[in-house]
């Protein structure tokens, strides 16, 4: 199957060479440091393949000073025993202007984490913190585009949630069906490249969205990056932006050719070890906007 990215045109000639803005961001992570698989939630995941713990706390090290290269901030959440998901810490929080709404999950094994991510906040001086009522896989399936969030659902988030959303958050909520079960969370489908209120992108697997939800994407988004299956199947969509740096998984290359056509830089980072329990760059990383 052919790797290929099919480019949207674009208004005007110049817009493809148009100079791209990047903004300093601020992220959570938390080291992998009780990584493993023990457990199937999703389809990457296999407790029977084995699994480097070290490799893993490599590879996010190297994502890490990869964001702090680029002149971001990068805050730590301490990981704790018990807990191997934890890593994934865009699962946890959704920060938009300031306000924080909490993480309430689906599988039982992953449940803890919440809590743990909700004392980190109050102890980082946030106060305006909401736990939701509603299964909400936080960042995992809601994604800030500039004007509005986009909120997932169809494995993990509940409808319900996106609606608590905008009443916590104060932003319009647009719903989006996923319909592929590798693609269990929005983050896996889709990538805001630039968040810019006036001139907002994404790049987007088609497939992985009901056909309502891909209408309302061209809709929103007439200029995006469709993306091949190549590259979502290498979790090339759970990629990173500051609005001109976008930080991909090292097989992401046709993607990455793609965005650069489109004046964003590609960074590589090799997550494959992540990738084991279906995370990825942005997996790993909660974006704090206040």
């Amino acid at each position: 199957m052919s790797s290929a990215v099919e480019v949207r045109p674009v208004s005007g000639a110049s817009a493809l060479a148009a100079a791209r803005t990047p903004t300093t961001r601020r992220y959570l992570m938390c080291a992998p440091k009780f990584f493993t698989v023990e457990y199937a939630i999703n389809p990457w995941m296999d407790p029977s393949e084995p699994v480097s713990t070290e490799r893993a706390l490599e590879q996010w090290a190297e994502l890490k000073r990869t964001y702090e290269s680029l002149g971001h901030v990068v805050e730590e959440i301490e990981p704790q025993p018990g807990l191997p998901d934890m890593v994934f810490a865009a699962n946890s929080g959704t920060v938009v202007h300031g306000r924080v709404l909490g993480a309430r999950f689906r599988a039982p094994e992953r449940a803890g984490e919440a809590e743990f991510y909700r004392r980190w906040f109050l102890e980082h001086g946030f106060r305006d913190v909401v736990m939701p009522t509603n299964i909400n896989e936080a960042e995992g399936d809601f994604t800030w585009s500039g004007r509005v969030l986009l909120a997932g659902t169809g494995f993990r988030t509940d409808p319900g949630a996106h609606a608590e959303a905008q009443e916590i958050l104060g932003v319009p909520v647009v719903s989006l069906k996923l319909v592929d079960p590798r693609y269990y969370h929005l983050d896996t489908a889709l990538t805001v490249l630039d968040d810019s209120r006036d001139n907002p992108l994404v790049t987007y697997y088609p497939a992985a969205f009901s056909p309502g939800s891909q209408r309302v994407l061209e809709l929103l988004f007439p200029d995006a990056v469709l993306a091949t299956e190549a590259d979502a199947a290498c979790l090339g969509l759970n990629g990173v932006s500051d609005g001109y740096n976008v930080v991909l998984p090292v097989e992401a290359t046709a993607l990455g050719t793609a965005l650069e056509a489109r004046g964003f830089r590609a960074h590589y980072v090799d997550i494959s070890e992540l990738r084991k329990s279906g995370g990825g760059p942005k997996c790993c990383t909660m974006e704090i906007r206040v």
